[in-house]
């Protein structure tokens, strides 16, 4: 006997063999269907009689194996079922005698047979024949079940008088030597007179009388017989029938103690007899087999006396003593190397029974043993049914990764060199079957919870010859998926040099199968689930950028919003406010607009040693149609935090969920989801998006500047411009706005904002917005322009710095100051220059700077109908130089009571040339820091005719506010009277009007 039967277990001792085969040519699926509906006959319970009868079916079995049918009755074939066809009377012959050649294999041994015929009509089928049954067809055979059931009757009959024949002490009759089929050649020439010789004989028969009648159902009779066959051998020292006595009794107590069976089936086979309920408790570990009560033995197996019962649990032995004769049979039977199969198989019984006991160290050590026995020249199909098996048994026991290892070793033993036609499908499947005791998973978001478990370098190998496999199997998809698996999972245990392998075999997978976001379905219906590329780039934050400053919409003050009109009836309600509170945390506190371009910002970081290139970069977006740009990226090596910005054009209105991006890495295409981003800082992924607002773009006569803004430091300008100025010049500024976007722009607003500390008469900027209003709606690509007027007057008159320089030069500064104004300066002009031509050396500053901002406030389309708007700002930056300081004012009589003459020092504090001019009055040329005097003759200033301060201003409360504006009131009356204006000569500028106004 060379093929071992993996399957067996210890209750297989009471069974019976039949053998179902089909004889002639007969469908496969019609075979095995009709297999199924005889292998449901299990057992049967024998009549008049408390016994039952348990069948065991195969449809394969080697004869060889049936000559250990004395040694062990249950490996004898005892029964025979063929099924065949035969479709006409004339082909029936033939048949027949196919059938008496298939029981000569069996003839030795066998109780009786059947012949199930299929197809065959007509007068043969209707004589009736004990050992065929005609059908007409595989459908019409409703009484399969019950023939079979009368066949196992016949069986039972037959074995039941094999076992009173075997079983009855016959004095004075030789008892027959029975042998394994290696020691009849040994036994020729003994001496059969001898007394070792008849002890030998009566222990082996007392062992086969015992097998006979644990198969017939009397268990209590089996363990007598057992005992009393240990003894009989083990006085002769015949430890191979030895081995199988002790194994018997093993056998036979495992069917008392587990009556569920040790197979792991969900329908065990029944025990013979109900065990007690206290059954563990009447016997220890001390039990012997010397605990014989053969009284209890009897010629029907049907005892009345209760005491039958009581024998039964004394000859049984314990759970522990099961596995210690277990192992004792196992060694007996190592002494002989013929009995490979037998040890083997005592081994596979004895650890199902310690998996039931949960001893998995000690069934460990029986499958360790099972490993090194000894069967000879073994074909590559046994040996790869040998490591399954082996494999299965660990696992059984809860030693996974010892299950996996022999599995794998099962796997490569398909593909052997020695294998003229490798399976490398074979080999696929049960390396599959080996992940799960490598702690190995073919789901990537198994890695990313926790640390990794398992041993990396064991799962790299079991990856490579997962790769390698599908490739030789001709599935290159395959091979592309379990290479983008270990590139993902394995990426921190890869070396560089294995980085690089790795890649560039990915790279030649996916030139001839691009990897994608596919399930791949295998087809035994195992689902491989996609391999997103996480880790290449790794990202570490996502950040949802708002819009620039200038496309930030801005919601109009009073206008609800939609969503709260239809939100619920109920003035309050939790559930409700819970929701809205959830999707507050989630949601982003700024809009985007429809048909803008949107950015997402991500920190990315290339962990790989070499530079990666990153093609067909988007977002993932749910909620709204969205349009997503892809971007191409070259990362260098080991980077560091890298920004990477995304983006996409909202192509509809509504809640937008920014779910993740793709990409493609080394041609597979991935896409990565946030949450299954492992340590990322997301700022939020929803966002609302209103629906379409017209763009707006400027352009201005003066120069942009890049002077940031003291008066707007809290919001971003998009564009500023600077000036130069004296004080009192007047300077146009023209903007020309353009339609840039796809929607009509229906409403402009502008206002200017200004925070300047300085003391300011009259408006800084000024202009008139009706011309630009008439233009609108302004349609795409249209332009309209608006003259803004930029008039600084200043307050110079505070300058303590500079009247201490003029004082210094001997210049009187007394009487009343005027202020004036400034003007543009074509070239850079220095921070300093000369006071006097007695000081020329000193320097100064006395320049003063002005800010304002202008809001252009615009709105058009679906986006002003939800009253929605947007604004965008130019920054105004002037500095402004004083003009001329009026030093010293004072006054004459004139000719006339109602006149009088007025006597300016002026003094000219810049490096130009000015010409002065007044009323009535020759002009006066004034150079650079030069100081002069000029007389005009005024009428008198009645400033009681004025109108007083607060009658027009009732805001004004205060005294010190009252008293700014009657000052201000007479400033622009001695400005009207006197109508001073002043040029510089050298530039073509026009007069610029001088303000006046009293000291205070």
């Amino acid at each position: 006997m060379s093929i071992p039967d993996y399957m067996q277990c210890a209750e297989d001792h009471q069974t019976v063999l039949v053998v179902v085969q089909p004889v002639g040519i007969v469908p496969e699926d019609q075979f095995f269907r009709i297999y199924k509906r005889i292998a449901s006959v299990r057992q049967l319970s024998v009549r008049d009689s408390q016994r039952l009868l348990f069948i065991r079916y195969r449809h394969h079995y080697l004869p060889e194996n049936n000559e250990w049918g004395d040694f062990q009755t249950h490996r004898k074939v005892v029964g025979l079922i063929a099924v065949t066809t035969c479709s006409s009377s004339r082909d029936w012959p033939h048949t027949a005698d196919r059938f008496h050649a298939q029981k000569e294999v069996y003839s030795s041994t066998l109780y009786d047979s059947r012949l199930l015929v299929f197809g065959l009509q007509g007068e043969i089928a209707e004589q009736s024949r004990p050992d065929m049954v005609f059908y007409p067809s595989f459908e019409e055979c409703s009484d399969v079940e019950r023939r079979v059931e009368d066949f196992v009757e016949s069986i039972f009959i037959v074995l039941e008088s094999k076992r009173l024949d075997r079983a009855t002490d016959k004095s004075g009759d030789k008892i027959p030597l029975l042998c394994v089929p290696f020691e009849k050649k040994d036994f020729v020439g003994l001496d059969t007179d001898s007394r070792h010789y008849k002890k030998r004989s009566q222990g082996r028969m007392r062992k086969h009388v015992g097998d006979l009648c644990l198969q017939a159902g009397m268990l209590q009779d089996a363990l007598v017989h057992y005992h009393m066959a240990v003894e009989l051998l083990r006085a002769v020292n015949d430890f191979l029938w030895l081995g199988g006595a002790l194994e018997g009794l093993c056998s036979a107590s495992v069917i008392f103690h587990y009556p569920g069976g040790t197979a792991g089936k969900a329908a065990g086979c029944k025990p013979s007899v109900c065990q007690p309920v206290d059954a563990g408790k009447r016997h220890r570990p001390g039990a012997q087999e010397v605990l014989i009560d053969p009284g209890a033995l009897t010629a029907s197996g049907i005892s009345a006396d209760t005491s039958a019962e009581i024998g039964r649990a004394k000859n049984c032995l314990s759970p522990e003593d099961i596995i210690e004769k277990y192992k004792e049979a196992i060694s007996y039977y190592g002494k002989h190397k013929n009995a490979g199969v037998i040890e083997l198989e005592a081994c596979v019984k004895a650890v199902r029974v310690l998996a039931i006991q949960k001893r998995a160290r000690e069934a460990s050590e029986f499958l360790q043993n099972a490993v090194y026995i000894n069967l000879g020249q073994l074909s590559e199909e046994e040996k790869i049914q040998r490591y399954s098996i082996l494999s299965e048994l660990y696992e059984l026991i809860g030693f996974h990764r010892k299950s996996a290892f022999f599995k794998r070793v099962a796997a490569m033993q398909c593909v052997a060199p020695t294998i003229s036609e490798p399976g490398w499908r074979a080999c696929y499947k049960l390396l599959l079957e080996t992940l799960p005791g490598y702690s190995l998973s073919l789901d990537p978001k198994d890695f990313s919870k926790g640390t990794h478990r398992g041993w990396a370098a064991v799962q790299m190998r079991l990856l490579h010859e997962l790769v390698y496999a599908s490739r030789r199997m001709g599935n290159p998809a395959l091979s592309v998926r379990h290479l983008s698996f270990l590139l993902q999972t394995m990426l921190d245990f890869l070396s560089d040099q294995e980085k690089k392998e790795v890649t560039q075999s990915l790279e030649n997978y996916t030139s001839k199968c691009p990897g994608g976001m596919e399930i791949i379905t295998l087809p035994d219906g195992l689902t491989l689930p996609p391999v997103p590329f996480t880790k290449l780039p790794i990202v570490r934050s996502v950040k949802l950028l708002n819009l620039p400053v200038s496309l930030q919409p801005h919601k109009l003050k009073g206008v609800l919003e939609g969503n709260l009109s239809n939100a619920s009836p109920f003035i309050y309600s939790p559930i409700l406010m819970q929701s809205r509170g959830e999707e507050r945390c989630k949601k982003i506190d700024f809009q985007w607009v429809q048909g803008d371009v949107c950015e997402v910002q991500l920190m990315v970081y290339n962990p790989m040693p070499y530079e990666l290139r990153v093609e067909n970069m988007g977002l993932l977006t749910s909620g709204v149609e969205f349009e997503s740009l892809p971007a191409a990226l070259f990362l260098p090596a080991e980077s560091g935090l890298y920004p990477v910005t995304l983006v996409g054009v909202p192509r509809t209105a509504g809640n937008i969920t920014v779910n993740g991006y793709h990409t493609s890495v080394f041609g597979v295409s991935s896409d990565c989801l946030l949450e299954d981003l492992v340590g990322v800082k997301a700022s939020g992924c929803l966002v609302e998006v209103i629906p379409s607002l017209p763009r707006l773009q400027l352009s201005t006569s003066l120069p942009r500047s890049t002077h940031s803004s003291q008066a707007t430091s809290k919001e971003e300008l998009p564009s500023s411009v600077s000036v130069q100025l004296f004080n009192g010049e007047l300077q146009q500024l023209t903007i020309t706005l353009e339609n840039i976007g796809s929607i009509d722009i229906e409403t402009l607003e502008l206002t200017s904002k200004n925070s300047n500390k300085d003391k300011m008469f009259g408006e800084f900027l000024s202009w008139d917005l009706e011309e630009a209003v008439r233009h609108l709606p302004l349609k795409p690509g249209q332009a309209v322009t608006l003259s803004v007027s930029i008039r600084v007057k200043l307050d110079f008159s505070g300058q303590e710095n500079l009247l201490q320089d003029l004082n210094d030069d001997g210049i009187s500064v007394t009487g009343w100051p005027i202020s004036s104004p400034l003007r543009q300066v074509l070239k850079p002009r220095p921070e300093s220059k000369p006071l006097g031509s007695e000081s020329g050396k000193a320097e100064y500053s006395h320049v003063k700077s002005l800010e304002a901002v202008l809001k252009f406030k615009y709105s058009g389309g679906a986006g002003k109908v939800e009253g929605y708007y947007r604004e965008l700002s130019l920054g105004v930056h002037v500095n402004v130089e004083p003009s001329l300081f009026f030093t010293r004012v004072s006054t004459l009589p004139a000719t006339s009571t109602r006149q009088c003459h007025l006597l300016l020092d002026i003094f000219n504090p810049t490096e130009h040339e000015l010409t002065v001019s007044a009323k009535n009055n020759q002009d006066l040329v004034l150079h650079a820091s030069e100081c002069q005097r000029m007389a005009i003759q005024v009428d008198r200033f009645d400033f009681e005719s004025l109108p007083q301060a607060g009658q027009q201003t009732p805001h004004l409360s205060s005294p010190k506010q009252l008293e700014e504006e009657r000052q201000l009131a007479h400033g622009c009356q001695i400005s009207s009277k006197l109508g001073i204006c002043w040029s510089i000569i050298s530039f073509a500028s026009c007069c610029n009007t001088v303000q006046r106004r009293s000291a205070g």
